[in-house]
């Protein structure tokens, strides 16, 4: 029931304390047992860990447990509480309740209606089955399961790619997933700001235990490397930084030892150009809500638009599909994006084409219909083409299908 939970349970009566770590460690769950709110409070504010539940007696000897949920309302949101109170206290209980905590259990109680209750209260797990965040291809699966893997580690960690890719975005996927979430992601964008020594410090302060991710690292001067390097002696928080598709090149821009550091761990992102179906897929994952923007919206992106986009060699990767697609949407005027709002720049070429370029679009769409409608057998698109298998294997190899 609490499999991988963590709780803090502050108590001090010692016989009610250890007969509730005792089952709770045994349902599964990672507990803390402070007998006051002056151990307390610092483990439940602790950056490190995001804690399911806090388990508080009404009384406790330096103070109430009421006093304890108050301060931790005033610097922010609190994990679910669940007190434990008397008969005396119910009165205070419910006045928690109606001030944010979960709920509250009468002593004496039945362990199994506690664990029951615990378990009310504390938030539902996201499903372990994450949706895609790169794309569908072989190549964006691989790159999502190593950010899941990253999220797992304390080492530094080098994102590589082009401009466009959301290299940023991964780095907060990384910092979200990890035992860190509850913590900081300082970002220092080099690439659009001076990064120098000081603001090293400052942003090494801010992220504390959480995560500094450093966007074009290579950018930074050597008294700025000199200050990171310092603070990685022996670091609070996790470096993510950020470098360009072919990395530092030589290393001249970057210390031999801070580039070795990085490239211990590292993602490296394909650009779009070599996942065309991941471009359809996050056009077609953007289009709601640019649509939605619309005071007539659109039905949907057409299938010859679609062609495009997985024709298109996108210089500015993801970042290209957002723009492009956002004045398709607007500039629109029936009632689909087409591949002339996505490219106007190629109407006047489209509607010049010769008559091999027409015949060879137009035999192109009808060998995919018939291999749509057999399944892809190219013997029964043959027949449905009227052509021989040996005809139509040769214009899908001149078609490259």
């Amino acid at each position: 029931m609490l499999e991988g939970r963590r709780i803090v349970l502050v108590e001090d009566d010692e016989i009610m304390g250890a007969s509730l770590v005792q089952r709770l460690t045994l349902e599964g769950a990672e507990v803390q047992w402070h007998r006051g709110i002056a151990r307390a409070l610092p483990a439940i504010r602790t950056p490190r860990k995001v804690l399911d539940a806090v388990i508080c007696d009404i009384r406790l000897p330096d103070g109430s447990g009421e006093e304890l949920y108050d301060t931790l309302t005033r610097t922010g949101h609190p994990p679910p509480f669940l007190f434990i109170t008397g008969e005396g206290g119910i009165n205070q209980a419910v006045r928690l309740i109606r001030s944010g905590a979960a709920d509250y259990i009468t002593k004496p109680f039945e362990i199994t209606k506690f664990l029951q209750r615990l378990a009310t209260v504390m938030r539902p797990r996201a499903d372990q089955e994450m949706p895609p965040e790169t794309g569908i291809s072989t190549a964006a699966q691989t790159v999502d399961r190593q950010v899941a893997d990253a999220a797992i580690r304390e080492t530094a960690l080098l994102i590589r790619g082009a401009p466009g890719l959301g290299k940023l975005r991964l780095a907060r996927r990384v910092h979200d997933l990890s035992d860190r979430k509850a913590a900081p992601m300082v970002v220092c964008n080099a690439l659009r700001d001076t990064v120098g020594e000081d603001a090293v410090h400052t942003a090494v302060d801010k992220a504390d235990e959480g995560s500094l991710v450093i966007i074009g690292i290579d950018r930074l001067d050597a008294e700025a490397q000199d200050a990171l390097m310092a603070a990685l002696a022996a670091p609070r928080f996790r470096l993510v930084a950020t470098l360009g598709p072919h990395g530092a090149g030589d290393g001249q821009s970057l210390r031999s030892d801070l580039l070795s550091l990085l490239r211990a761990h590292e993602i490296v992102v394909p650009p779009l150009a070599d996942r065309p179906d991941d471009a359809v897929w996050l056009a077609a994952q953007l289009f709601p809500a640019f649509n939605a923007r619309r005071a007539e919206p659109l039905t949907s992106i057409a299938a010859t638009a679609e062609e495009a986009i997985r024709a298109h060699d996108w210089p500015g990767n993801g970042r290209e599909v957002r723009a492009r697609l956002i004045r398709a949407t607007e500039a629109a005027t029936g009632d689909m994006v087409l591949t002339s709002d996505l490219f106007p720049e190629r109407a006047v070429e489209e509607a010049m084409r010769s008559l091999a370029e027409v015949r060879d679009a137009a035999e192109r769409a009808q060998i995919v219909a018939a291999l749509d409608r057999t399944g892809g057998q190219v013997g029964e698109a043959a027949k449905l083409l009227r052509v021989s298998r040996t005809t139509l294997w040769e214009k899908m190899q001149k078609l490259e299908l």
